[in-house]
Order: structure tokens, then sequence, then C-alpha cells
């Protein structure tokens, strides 16, 4: 029975027509009587199992004060019914039965655990064991049996609930909606690339790493979206559809804030760094804002998730969010970042040099703008969503959140997700930054995460598939590991940088790097996105999906700020004077340097640079704290996060679900 203990059905000792209700024994002492059964018997609950919908059992014991129902599909002296269920997600109902049977340890609706189940409800004759006759001319006495249709034969093995489909395999119902989830996820990853991706390596020309990691603030709406995602999961619209109704809203709001932005950001990003970054807490506020907006409408796209794919797929769900945001994210980061780099466009698209990109990010916003109002349109008329009838009060849910916080199995995996990223948190947030600190171009930036797009895209598909065959615990566990190897790997990568600036053994070498960093990151996103959707509970779908995400995703913003600030902390910097004046004082772009000074700021490298003097970095604080996180990283990994992790992984679905009491 593997992560299922036994089971015992108690029942009240209420008289039944005058008669005694019979005693009702363990799950585990059936299993002689369900093996006398024989082949009857089984072939019935196999087919049972995978024709419920054609004939299955449903058996109420009527009590003297009302009835008892056990949970099972037909009535044997009634008209077969459907049973309607009382979750605002029917669908997931389902799903998360799917994921309780997928486990290869245990199956509640295996032929022994159903059958011994179902008949012991109603039959006090199994309470001594029966010859194989006996239990074949009571089945046959039932009014439910039928010898018009043979019984199917048993699953096969490739057609089990484990088996793995490919994407034209889905049926074409999960096809379309896999790719509405893509779009989907593809919008909300084109601000989000711009706040995550571009901004900072454009605002780099102004501000220092302490500066821009208060720009980072900007991205904890996303990571904090749990505290209104039981309210976006409570209000909502019959007329609309439960997702709908804050999805095509917060789209429409989104469009109109990029259109506005695209009017203001490049005038706004300069002041940002104006008398010493004072300017960096208004840019800052305006961008947070845009990334609430995405934030809210991830909480329902989350939870749309759970019933736009089917249960036996729904590991999908989690590819398409790897998929759209990855594009969108690509797109933002890479593409704009190149198109809008001067030195890019002359290179390969103009033949007269000119100081401006192809595209500025005010004009990239307002297009943006337009297209989020258009599919807006588009989704609202021709996107029909399942109506649900039942709402939850906001405190409800609230409360609902509360049960889920207070289950030790979520508390430790929480604090799993708290520290998990520390590891390599210097390598996401810098070392690109240091990259084009040590002459790295923003267009070869660019052209290596070009690179790396295709195989990020491919390889995000894979890891899906890797976690529906695999533990996903486990391929998440690996890519930390790897995600540790890379975060060293970069360090090499930015100490071997050519003194002469990047040639083309060392441009190959960033993009390996690149790739293997990504694709460690994808497969660990993937992986544990695929664990959140299999534990979580979609009568409250959207609370549990966003809570798991959210402490995720906190897991990687909180640390930057410090991460940022301790890299100037650490650093140590001098401006050396020039030996001698230079010869024509007006070549100078500011006043001449005469004495030495502290240039960690990007502002005083830039005093520095343009009155002829020389910024010397003794130490870089970028290697200091790189080594420290991944020492911490494989402290935590080794003494804590893995072993708990794996026993997570080992928990039966009951484990995640909050008590009804």
């Amino acid at each position: 029975m593997g992560d299922q203990h036994p089971r015992r059905l108690s029942l009240p000792s209420t008289s039944l027509a005058g008669s005694s209700l019979p005693s009702v024994l363990p799950l585990h002492e059936a299993r002689n009587i369900e093996e006398q059964s024989g082949h009857e018997l089984q072939s019935l609950d196999q087919g049972k199992r995978r024709h419920r919908k054609q004939a299955s059992l449903r058996v109420d014991t009527e009590i003297d004060n009302g009835n008892e129902s056990l949970d099972t599909d037909t009535e044997p002296h009634m008209p077969s019914r459907k049973s309607k269920s009382r979750s605002p997600n029917p669908r997931g109902r389902q799903q998360q039965q799917h994921q309780a049977n997928g486990s290869t340890s245990s199956s509640l609706s295996s032929p022994t655990m159903n059958g011994s189940f179902r008949e012991r409800s109603k039959n006090a004759s199994l309470d001594v064991p029966e010859d194989s006759a006996s239990v074949t001319a009571r089945l046959m006495g039932q009014s439910s049996f039928t010898l018009d249709e043979a019984p199917p034969p048993p699953l096969t093995k490739e057609e089990g609930e484990n088996s793995s489909k490919g994407f034209f395999e889905l049926p074409e119902q999960d096809r379309r909606n896999f790719l509405l989830l893509v779009l989907l996820y593809f919008l909300q990853g084109i601000p989000m690339g711009l706040a995550g991706g571009s901004v900072p390596f454009l605002l780099k020309s102004y501000l220092s790493y302490g500066q821009i990691g208060v720009y980072s603030l900007a991205s904890y709406p996303y990571s904090l979206k749990l505290l209104w995602s039981p309210i976006v999961d409570a209000v909502w619209s019959q007329r609309f559809g439960r997702r709908k109704s804050w999805i095509l809203p917060i789209q429409v709001l989104s469009g109109l804030g990029m259109i506005w932005l695209g009017s203001q950001a490049q005038e706004m990003m300069e002041k940002a760094g104006a008398n010493g970054g004072a300017g960096i807490w208004g840019f800052t506020g305006w961008w947070f804002a845009l990334v609430f907006m995405c934030a809210t409408q991830d909480i329902a796209v989350d939870g749309w998730a759970l019933t736009l794919i089917s249960p036996a797929n729904l590991s999908y769900a989690s590819t398409a969010q790897t998929v759209g945001l990855t594009a969108g994210h690509f797109l933002s980061y890479t593409v704009f970042l190149a198109l809008s780099s001067p030195d890019f466009a002359n290179k390969y698209f103009r033949s007269s040099p000119s100081t401006d990109g192809l595209m500025t990010l005010n004009s990239y916003l307002t297009f943006w703008g337009w297209a989020y109002l258009a599919v807006t349109i588009g989704l609202a008329v021709l996107k029909k969503e399942d109506r649900s009838r039942e709402k939850d009060s906001i405190m409800a849910v609230y409360k609902t959140m509360g049960g889920i916080l207070k289950l030790r199995n979520i508390q430790i995996f929480i604090v799993i997700h708290l520290i998990a990223k520390i590891g390599f948190q210097a390598n996401d947030a810098v070392t690109n930054l240091k990259l084009l600190d040590k002459g790295f171009s923003q267009e070869d930036l660019a052209l290596t995460v070009l690179i790396d797009f295709p195989f990020e895209i491919s390889l995000g598909y894979y890891a899906g598939k890797w976690s529906e065959q695999y533990k996903p615990i486990t391929v998440w566990s690996l890519a930390f590991i790897g995600r540790l190897v890379a975060a060293v790997f970069a360090q090499i990568v930015v100490m071997a940088f050519p003194a002469g600036g990047t040639t083309g053994w060392y441009l190959c070498l960033v993009v390996l790097e690149h790739v293997f960093s990504t694709f460690m990151s994808t497969v660990m996103f993937v992986a544990i996105s695929a664990f959140h959707a299999k534990i979580a509970d979609p009568a409250i779908g959207g609370t549990y999906m966003t809570l798991l995400a959210t402490v995720s995703n906190l897991g990687g913003t909180f640390p930057r700020y410090f991460i940022l600030k301790f890299v100037d902390a650490f650093t140590v910097a001098t401006c050396i004077p020039p030996s001698e004046p230079p010869k024509d004082p007006s070549s100078l772009k500011g006043d001449l340097i005469t004495q030495s000074f502290s240039c960690v700021l990007e502002a005083e490298k830039h005093r520095c640079i343009d009155g002829a003097g020389t910024c010397q970095v003794q130490t870089d604080g970028y290697y200091i704290v790189n080594i420290l996180c991944v020492l911490f990283g494989i402290v935590t990994f080794w003494g804590f996060i893995r072993p708990a992790a794996q026993k997570l992984q080992s928990l039966p679905m009951r484990a995640w679900r909050i008590s009804e009491s």
C-alpha cells in the first residue's frame, strides 16, 4: 500500500431496518478475501477504474437519522447519476485524485483497495472468508451486474496513469488551452523581462550596484502576491467567469500603464541617476506598480491553469508557464537589449553610424501596451470560461490560507524555498553586470542570450517531460547542484576576461557558461513548478498555487537587494590621478582629477574617468560575495535542503490537505 496507511471505516452503531449494522474490518485484513474472489471481482474492478462513466458502484448506507454515503459513483439499486462536486473546481478534484493515484507506491483506485472498500461497506458476509463461487453468485445477484458488456482488459504500462505524452498526443482541447496559457504567460513576460532584465542594464550607466539594488525592490510585488491572492480567488463576476474577471481588467490596466510609460520612461530613467541616484526611488515606484499588475494577473492565470488542462496532462501547465514566460522575457531582455544598442544597430543594420538604437524603451513600451489591449479584446470575445456558482468570502479564503500555512510540511517547504536560491544569487544578479563592467559589450551580451534562447525553450519542454516521468524533487535537486557548479564556472569566466577586450574564444566561453547556467535554472524551475501542481488542492487552486509560487519567487527576490549592496560594500576601488596633466584640457569631460578618492559608486567612477583619472579596483566584491553564496548553498543543500525535500516528496497527497475539521 506504499504511502497509504490502512484505513478503518467507522459507522454509527445504529439499527438499520431492525437489524444491527455489521462490523467493519480494516482494509489490510481484507486482502485474503479479495484474493479468493477470483478473476471476476478483479476484472470488474479494473473495468470500473477505466470506465467509470459507463458503470460504477455507489453505496448508500441509510441510517435512522440520515444517510451516510461512501464515495463511489453509482448506486446499485438506482439509475446512474452524476455526482456534483462541492469544489468550485470539479475538474480540479479529479486532478487531485489522479495525482494521488499517480504514485507508484500507493493507489486508492487499485483493484485490491477499491474492491474491498466497496464490497465491505455493503455486505456483512465479507467479515468471514468466502470461496470464489460464493463471491461470484453474490456479484451476479446484484442489480447492477450485466453480461452485456465484457470487462475491458487491464491497463498496460504504456496506457497507465504515469505514461507521458507528447504535445501532439494531447487531446485537441488540451492543445488549444495549452497555447492559450502560453500566450497569457508570454504577455506577463514582456514587462517582467523589462523590469528584471533590460532596465537594470540600462541603469548600469548611471547607478552603482547598490543603487541598482534599490531598483530591484520593484520586483517585490511578484514575490508578495500571496497577500492579495485570496481576494483574487474569492471576488469575481459570474458574467465573466472566475479567472477572466481578473485577467481582463488587469490586462487593460497593464496595457494603458505601458502606453503611458512609453511617453515618460526614457526621461525618468535618465533622471534616476541624477544627484547621486536620488531619483531612483520615483523610477522604482512606477515599475513597482507595473509589476504589481503582472503579479495579480499571474494569480488568476495560475488558478485557471489547473482547470484548463486535464488532470492527466497537468504537468503541461508548468511547461506552458516556462515557455511563455521565457519567450516574453527573451523578447524584452535579449531582443530589446540588442535593438536598443547603437553599436549593434550600426554594426549590423546601418551603413552610416548613429547614436541611437533601432528602438527605444519608450517605443517598445508603447507597442506592447497596444498589443495588451488587442489580446484582451480577443480573449473577452473568443474564449468562454466554465462558470462556477460558488463563492467564498474573502475572510474564508484568508482562513484557508492560514490553514495551509499551519501545515508542518508547508512550513518546511517554505524554509527550503527561502534559502535555496541564496547559493547562486550572486551569479544570477551580478555576473552579467560584471561582464559589462569588464568591457563585454551590450550587443555581445544580447547575442549570447540570443544563442541561448533556443536551448532554453527546447530544454524547458523536455524538463517538463522529465518532471512527468521522474520525481520532480529528484530532478530539482540535480539541477540545484548544477546551478552551484554554474556559479563557480561563471566566476572563472569573469576572471578570465582578456585584457585586450572580447575575443572569439572568450565569446564562446561566455555563451557556454550562459547556456549551462540557464539550462540548470530552467530545469529547476520546471521541476519545482510540476511539484507545486502535484500537491496543490484545486478547491483553493489560486491560493494554494500562488502561495507556493510566491514563496519560491521570494526566495530569489529578497536576497538580491542585499547581494548587490554587499558587492559595493566588499569592493575597494581608488581613483588614481593622471601622472601628467593632459596637453589639451578642453578634451576633458569633467574637472581634472588631482587627488585620489574612492570610485566604488558609478557616479564617482564616471567623475574619475571624465577627469583623466584611472579607477583601480583593489578588491572586487563580486568574487567575495559569489564565493560566500556558493559555500552557503553547499552547506545548506547537503545539511538540510536535500534530505528535507526528499522526505516531502515521499509524503502522500493527504499530507498536503487541510483538515476539514
